[in-house]
């Protein structure tokens, strides 16, 4: 599913990363741990097509067998939309719009029928136990609340890979061993590989597999 080879990359002089090689299969829920400063959003990032490696011949970054560092980046784009999720610490989500809009919003720049759209963010919504919050506008959800609406949004194009930044650093013990279980029930009824960085130890050891990460380099993959 994601075979990623020699992957550096460089802010200025500053090496964040010191040639990352990984491969994660189709269907795999895989953790990346590590200090502060180890490189792990900078991988996931890279991995998400949302950030660029250095490129040299020896560099390669295989999603899905499409090689991701020969497209430009309209075709990037297109390929991210369609076939990548996103979940992040803090949800994101667009103050104005309500819980359903939100979700639809990743849909509708695909181009796909609004109507099928709003129809496949329902039926997420009331998947995740929100049937009854459709309506409402992000300020008016609990913090677990909203991070389901962004767990659904990232879910809308039903991607194959769903990458996942801290994603419950933010919530309470309660809501955060909520949304752990909720990416393996995911998983086993959608198929999709999840990629997600934390420092929660819990989640990283639920994982099928953890990478740690020291000072750029994956240093141990149990």
């Amino acid at each position: 599913m994601i075979k990623a080879t020699n992957i550096h990359k460089f802010y200025d002089e500053l090496e964040v990363l010191k040639g990352v090689d990984l491969h994660i299969k189709k269907g795999e829920i895989v953790s990346i741990v590590g200090a502060s400063g180890a490189g792990k959003t900078t991988l996931l990032q890279i991995l998400g097509t949302l950030d660029h490696p250095r490129k040299d011949n020896q560099t390669s970054l295989l999603i899905n067998d499409v090689d991701i560092l020969k497209l430009n980046d309209k075709e990037v784009s297109k390929f991210r939309n369609l076939n990548l999720g996103f979940i992040f610490q803090f949800h994101q989500l667009l103050p104005e719009f309500t819980a359903l809009e939100n979700v639809c919003i990743p849909g509708l720049i695909a181009g796909n029928n609004q109507t099928e759209i709003q129809r496949e963010a329902i039926k997420l919504l009331t998947h995740l136990g929100l049937s009854h919050r459709i309506k409402h506008y992000p300020s008016e959800l609990s913090g677990g609340e909203q991070q389901r609406v962004a767990v659904a949004r990232a879910l809308i194009n039903k991607p194959q890979v769903v990458f996942a930044d801290e994603p419950s650093g933010n919530l309470d013990t309660h809501s955060a061993e909520s949304l752990h279980k909720l990416f393996f029930q995911l998983r086993d009824e959608f198929g999709q590989t999840f990629v997600i960085v934390t420092h929660n130890e819990e989640l990283a050891n639920m994982a099928d597999r953890k990478l740690t990460m020291i000072d750029g380099k994956i240093i141990s993959k149990e």
